[in-house]
């Protein structure tokens, strides 16, 4: 594979000083538009819909879609994305008569999916190691017969962030008629220790927080969250708090743009000042990767001395202790574990000094409405479960759940990724109706576990795993060991991938290979009954409507429901009472048996979806009602002060600390091109951020090629050459670099131990200079 950069001449790496938004914003967009060949269509009428009651929902992140939208009410991301998918370029027959799969291989993942938008289904000739055209009646039939050779264990059913609630109602169903309960997603690989670690504290797997709450609050956290990336539009909400002296603590081992300062391009006055904009973290602490449970574990233990300070001068303390008497369970067992935890621990682990989490003690201690959001900063380690544990604590201790302008709000990634666990996409049956679906559908769902997005790759690995069907997403090039797992992956029966756009994954050909084309989400949805809507959960459970205007790419594009419900017909016919062709004729059905499935979090679907703001599900730990198995939210104690002691072997003086990021020219593994404009990188993504006094350390400069190693031993060789070297504000002993580039260096067994989420926040790595340098 082609290494991801232009050519020496064009990469410029400088220092950025600039706010995120402005009209650096601006300029992206426009150049995007320009390299899509858009600047003279209608995308400008379609961003106008984005986000919108009226319109379609993101296809990138999922923040939530106010009831009173902004005039635009997109960010910079969000845009792209809609260029992406209304790119004026096509991937045709004819394009992949050009190629061969071998030499598509060597293309970048901008590239790749810059070759457009994918029109009719294809099929792998190893013959001529080329794609080729074949009808859906033909590709349909053939896959129906090789999924009903394996044994259904053998076959996973992998679910992007982008398939709607009512695709995803449909390929839960159709997984587990066929008889598989192997229904991964890429919930798996970020945000799966939010849903293990939150209903064990609070008893719901999503967050309390609601987008009117952030109006309410006198203060805000962050923690490992690059927000002016992942989740653009959550700054207008954070502007205005900011704009009201709301203070803004952020810790995260990079100062990312997004939380230092913004700048509305959406604000005339705002835009033509000369002022550098609004600063966004009143403080900022650049807390080591992995750090974050020794931090809290800090703050918590100076709020524990404020209270006994304010009880002994008759106060009451600053504790909430009517809530935590209350609501709680486990109190003392965590107070004591912070009483035995020493300043030096906490300090040494942490990275940060005690005045400094003393401080953040202290204005916490001030305020009544909290809010703490939180990234994979904090779940995408070893024990990122303890992390979303610890920082429900910290917010237990004084009350800042269940009341307004309060609460945990996990900021999650792909739009809908959380609404598809919410109506069955979920390899654990305790957390799926099984009882219901096969009441209502008349069949035996099987009952045990099946496999996660680790486990999946373990099976790929071992030979278990017989074939894969992908609803969207780029799995291999999302997950670990990207290496081994692309070898391994030649040897699958099976391989099918459902997608708008072609990518790396597509390419890794099984014995059997096919690639179907569907409807983008801003794309003209016509059935038996009309144009249909389609729904998504957004971060703050909000269930939203999203209506798609512009003409499909192609007149040979199916939709989503269309190609799961033919798979399932032609696959498991009548096995079910499930009516397939009535659903596809009219999407209103499927909401009405996704309300039946789930009376309590979609009533009256079909009548509010579509309101403004949409709907908001019962999550009833926003009442301060606990669906755990006390009925109380429990604090819990942490196993370790660091985030990845399973890699601490491994470590040494000549080891280094890797996290990946993602640039701001990208949104999970799609890459829109090789800037990074908010660090001041143009032109490559083969770099490393590193520390100063680290670089004296290795003897290396600015600009400089290095090879990075993983450093764990375990008889797998991890390297990528070539990485330049760009001095950086960053934690020493920690370095950064960009995923999924850099998965090749994550060892599939370094995962959070509850959750199963890649630990790739903290891979212990070794570096030395490039021989070629």
């Amino acid at each position: 594979m082609k290494r991801a950069e232009l050519g020496e001449k064009d990469i410029r790496i400088h220092d950025y000083d600039d706010p995120a938004g402005g009209w650096g914003s601006v300029g992206s967009l426009f150049r995007n538009a320009r390299e899509q060949d858009l600047l003279s269509s209608d995308i400008y009428r379609t961003l106008h819909r984005q986000n919108k009651a009226e319109g379609f929902m993101c296809v990138s992140c999922s923040w939530a879609k106010p009831k009173e939208p902004h005039l635009f009410e997109f960010c910079e991301n969000g845009a792209k994305a809609t260029m992406w998918e209304q790119t004026a370029h096509r991937c045709t027959p004819e394009f992949f008569a050009e190629h061969t799969i071998s030499e598509l291989l060597e293309w970048t993942d901008c590239e790749l999916e810059s070759a457009g938008r994918l029109t009719d289904p294809l099929k792998y000739n190893p013959a001529t190691d080329k794609y080729e055209p074949v009808s859906w009646d033909v590709a349909l039939a053939e896959i129906a017969i090789h999924l009903q050779a394996l044994d259904p264990d053998e076959v996973i059913f992998y679910t992007s962030g982008r398939a709607s609630l009512e695709a995803s109602y449909m390929y839960q169903l159709f997984a587990r008629i066929y008889g598989s309960p192997n229904l991964p997603d890429s919930s798996n690989m970020c945000h799966e220790s939010t849903s293990v670690g939150l209903p064990e504290a609070i008893g719901s797997p999503v967050g309390t927080v609601q987008l009117e709450d952030f109006d309410q609050a006198d203060m805000i956290l962050f923690f490992g969250h690059n927000v002016g990336v992942t989740a653009p539009r959550m700054l207008h909400a954070l502007q205005a708090a900011r704009e009201k002296g709301v203070p803004l603590i952020t810790f995260n081992p990079l100062p990312e743009r997004g939380l230092v300062r913004f700048k509305n391009p959406q604000a005339p006055t705002e835009m033509l000042s000369p002022q550098p904009g609004t600063p966004m973290s009143s403080d900022f602490y650049q807390v080591k990767a992995g750090g974050d449970i020794a931090a809290i574990t800090g703050i918590c233990k100076h709020l524990l001395v404020l209270d006994t300070m304010s009880q002994e001068a008759g106060k009451g303390g600053v504790l909430d202790h009517e809530f935590i008497a209350e609501h709680t369970a486990g109190f003392d067992e965590f107070r004591a574990f912070v009483d035995a935890t020493e300043w030096p621990e906490i300090e040494r682990k942490s990275g940060l000094s005690r005045d400094a989490l003393e401080h953040v003690a202290d204005i916490y201690a001030s305020k009544e409405r909290v809010i703490l959001n939180y990234g994979m900063g904090i779940t995408q380690h070893r024990e990122g479960v303890d992390a979303v544990r610890m920082i429900c604590n910290l917010l237990l201790m004084r009350g800042n759940i269940g009341k307004p302008g309060a609460g945990v709000s996990p900021v999650r990634g792909h739009s809908n990724v959380q609404g598809q666990r919410t109506v069955g996409i979920s390899e654990k049956p305790e957390l799926v109706p099984l009882d219901k679906l096969a009441e209502f559908y008349n069949f035996e769902p099987p009952r045990h576990k099946g496999l996660d997005t680790v486990e999946g790759c373990e099976g790929i690995l071992r030979g278990s795993v017989k074939a894969f069907i992908g609803l969207g997403g780029n799995f291999s090039r999302a997950v670990p060991d990207t290496g081994v797992i692309e070898e391994a992956w030649r040897q699958l029966d099976l391989h099918v991938q459902i997608a708008t756009k072609l990518n790396r994954n597509h390419l890794l050909a099984a014995k059997s290979t096919y690639l179907l084309p569907c409807l983008g989400r801003s794309e003209r949805d016509h059935q038996a009954s009309g144009d249909q809507w389609v729904s998504m959960e957004d971060s703050t459970a909000n269930i939203h409507g999203s209506f798609g205007a512009q003409s499909p790419a192609s007149d040979n594009l199916l939709s989503e429901p269309k190609i799961i419900a033919e798979l399932a017909k032609a696959t498991v016919g009548t096995r079910s009472d499930v009516p397939w062709d009535d659903w596809v004729g009219d999407y209103s059905l499927i909401r009405d048996a996704i309300e039946r499935t789930y009376p309590d979090d979609f009533r009256d679907f079909n009548i509010r979806f579509t309101h403004p703001g949409g709907f908001h599900r019962d999550i009833v730990a926003c009442n301060r009602e606990w669906k755990t198995e006390n009925g109380r939210a429990n604090f819990g104690c942490p196993s370790s002060l660091i985030g990845d002691p399973d890699v601490a072997p491994f470590r040494d003086e000549d080891t280094l600390t890797l996290l990946t990021v993602r640039s701001n020219d990208q949104f999970n593994t799609t890459v829109y091109g090789y800037d990074d404009r908010l660090r001041g990188i143009h032109g490559t993504r083969m770099v490393v951020l590193m520390n100063r006094d680290d670089m004296a350390h290795f003897d290396v400069s600015a600009g400089d090629l290095v090879d990075m190693r993983c450093a764990v031993n375990d008889g797998v060789e991890r390297i990528v050459e070539g990485l330049r070297v760009v001095p950086y504000s960053i934690p020493q002993g920690n370095c950064a670099g960009y995923y999924p580039e850099l998965n090749i260096l994550v060892p599939l067994a370094h995962h959070a131990r509850k959750s199963h989420v890649p630990a790739t926040k903290s891979v212990p790595v070794r570096i030395n200079k490039s021989a070629a340098a």
